[in-house]
């Protein structure tokens, strides 16, 4: 049985939640800068299972007062993959921005995680590129 949790107090207060992001975005994909100072602020979701961190993400309002909430930082554990955890962090994220008062929701993503988003209802605006 999973679990949810959202803190409003920051990720400092959720550190499974920043250990699985450690692990997911610096060791396993090799992000040097993956914490920032949003996550002081953010609403943070983890998702468990028995105490394990298996899947996490955050929301926040950008700009603050305009309804306007980003998802992101959507990572799930490796041995949780395929599981549906992933739609989970990213429905349990997208209502609480609704529960506090997004009129929009918008996200950011790797390219390769495209086809995850528009499974789960998203469709991509743009697409940034960079050399």
């Amino acid at each position: 049985m999973y679990q949810n949790f959202n803190f409003p107090g920051g990720l400092d207060a959720l550190p499974l939640a920043k250990e699985l992001r450690r692990k997911v975005f610096i060791t396993e994909q090799g992000f040097q800068n993956e914490f920032d100072d949003i996550d002081r602020t953010a609403w943070h979701v983890l998702i468990s299972e028995g105490g394990f961190p298996c899947g996490t993400g955050r929301v926040f309002e950008t700009p603050a007062g305009s309804g306007c909430y980003h998802l992101g930082r959507i990572a799930v554990e490796r041995d949780y993959r395929k599981q549906h955890i992933g739609s989970l962090v990213l429905k349990k994220a997208g209502r609480k921005g609704q529960e506090l008062g997004a009129r929009e929701l918008q996200l950011s993503a790797q390219v390769q995680a495209q086809g995850f988003y528009e499974k789960n209802g998203y469709q991509a605006i743009w697409l940034h590129l960079s050399r």
